[in-house]
C-alpha cells in the first residue's frame, strides 16, 4: 500500500466530513480511520454524494468499475485512491 499525500490526505477528510455532514472536525480523521462500516452515513446514498464530491473536488472521474468497499475502507485508503487518479 501506497501512502497519500499529505495535501491530498487532508483535502480528502475535508471533503468526507462535508459530503457525509459528520459531526466532526477533519482533523479528527486519521489515515487509519475506518469508513465503510463504521460510519453509519456511508451507506449508498452517502456513497455516490462522497464520489460527486471529489470528482468535483479533485477534477477526476471515478468509473463505476473502480467503486468497491476496498476503496472507501479507510480515509488513507480512500485518499490514496484520489491520489492516484489527479492528473499530473
Amino acid at each position: 500500500m501506497n501512502h497519500p499525500s499529505a495535501s491530498t490526505l487532508d483535502a480528502v477528510r475535508d471533503v468526507v466530513v462535508q459530503a457525509l455532514e459528520l459531526d466532526v472536525h477533519p482533523s479528527e480523521l486519521t489515515a487509519q480511520t475506518i469508513m465503510f462500516g463504521a460510519m453509519p452515513e456511508l451507506d449508498s446514498l452517502g456513497v455516490v454524494a462522497l464520489v460527486a464530491a471529489l470528482e468535483d473536488h479533485f477534477g477526476i472521474l471515478v468509473e463505476d468499475s473502480e467503486f468497491g468497499e476496498d476503496i472507501f475502507e479507510t480515509v488513507g485508503a480512500l485518499a490514496e485512491f484520489v491520489d492516484q487518479h489527479i492528473p499530473e
